[in-house]
């Protein structure tokens, strides 16, 4: 059996490189982002356990994402960026995902790097693994299995992925049952990108916990740039969304449980990332409400003003513009009853607010903060987007009807 897999493998990876058994059109594409997770430091997790502090040792880890649009081949992307020692990936495997973490017949295919099953990723670093000639189309759930025969120390992850990835012991990357991963976690390992081959470029949805999709229902694609994605793919429009949300993510200042500061990730998460078009921000209500919050997560939390936040923002303009990438800026939504409505926070979000919809330094602006204020305390979240299960939400984090209506506020073709 192992000889067979290990031929599987060069033939699939000989066939993607050539690329034969493509549709002619792939010749002439390019790489572009289908689906994307921003990678954070190892963590306990603020709302769930999850496996990043532990790692794994002669374990399968599968993960499930959703693509924004589709190509003729695909590709993952693995960050070990994070890691403290090289991470031994032993190998991987693509295919189309099925109901848990079973997987369709028919569709399952190893993946390589560099004509190799196993890969060594440096401390600090990223792959990219070969091309693999799996055609998708956009909104195709795909599975990726890792392998990691050894202990690969704490991981790299990304903590609220408002989706279910899976566990195995062994080597079960061509298991297409999914009966052996008994365990779960909401959270994503290692795998920070899948990248299509054809003519779509992509637009990265940038910002905290409202971009990455907190509240939203598990494992639905409600997050607001995957119904984005879904109007686009409606319309037909050749353009992929990129999620690099990261929740409790700050401007101004870095988190061991938030991540680094937007500033500090931009370039990794955005212009880093191929085929990126447009990027869409919103950020800066972490960095109004943290000083009221004191604690490890927190910290530092100094009380910032809109001005720091503005001049935030204009770091991040400036840098897309030099990349020469179109940046739009988005509105921060309503706190009002939340925890962070206390003192005068309120009147530095109206002022962050009032230069991002007026000042002519982004490109265009989406009004996120109109679509889910309440007409009638425009300070408030609307009640039909903050209530889960019947029961009122925090105040803060809209949800997926409200996740819904910022992704219909966003014009398609400013994009």
């Amino acid at each position: 059996m192992r000889k067979l897999l290990i031929a599987m493998a060069a033939a699939v990876t000989a066939a993607a490189l050539s690329v034969p058994g493509l549709p002619a059109s792939a010749g002439t594409g390019r790489w572009s982002g289908s689906w994307g997770a921003a990678p954070q430091q190892p963590a306990a997790g603020v709302f769930a356990p999850n496996w990043s502090q532990a790692g794994f040792a002669a374990q399968s880890v599968r993960q499930v994402v959703r693509l924004s649009t589709g190509g003729a081949a695909v590709r993952i992307r693995l960050s070990n960026a994070y890691g403290a020692t090289p991470l031994k990936v032993h190998g991987a495997s693509l295919a189309r995902a099925g109901a848990g973490a079973a997987l369709r017949p028919g569709t399952l295919r190893p993946v390589t790097f560099g004509h190799a099953a196993a890969t060594v990723i440096p401390a600090g670093a990223e792959t990219v693994s070969d091309p693999v000639p799996l055609p998708a189309t956009a909104l195709d759930r795909l599975a990726v299995t890792l392998y990691f025969a050894a202990p690969t120390g704490p991981a790299t992850y990304h903590d609220i992925a408002s989706a279910t990835s899976y566990r195995a012991g062994g080597d079960r990357r061509f298991d297409p049952r999914g009966t052996a991963f008994t365990g779960t976690t909401a959270s994503w390992y290692y795998l920070t990108g899948v990248d299509v081959l054809g003519p779509a470029r992509s637009v990265v949805a940038f910002g905290d916990s409202i971009t990455d999709g907190t509240g939203s229902t598990q494992d639905a694609a409600n997050r607001y740039p995957d119904q984005l994605a879904e109007r686009l793919a409606a319309t037909g429009r050749r353009l992929g969304v990129v999620n690099s949300g990261i929740s409790g993510n700050r401007l101004l200042n870095g988190s061991p449980c938030f991540g680094e500061r937007a500033s500090a990730r931009f370039r990794r998460d955005v212009l880093d990332r191929p085929g990126v078009r447009s990027v869409i921000v919103m950020e800066g209500i972490n960095d109004i409400g943290y000083s009221l919050i004191p604690g490890e997560c927190t910290s530092p939390n100094p009380e910032v003003s809109a001005a720091q936040i503005i001049d935030g923002h204009r770091a991040l303009i400036r840098a897309a513009h030099a990349a020469g990438i179109r940046i739009i800026g988005g509105t921060i939504v309503p706190f009002k009853g939340s925890y962070f409505d206390v003192g005068d926070r309120e009147q530095v979000r109206d002022a962050v607010n009032a230069w991002i919809r007026t000042s002519g330094e982004y490109d265009a602006v989406v009004d996120f903060e109109h679509a889910v204020a309440d007409p009638a305390d425009p300070d408030r979240l609307r009640p039909e987007y903050d209530v889960r299960d019947g029961r009122p939400g925090d105040g803060l984090h809209p949800n997926d009807a409200g996740l819904d209506a910022m992704a219909a506020a966003v014009d398609l073709n400013s994009l």
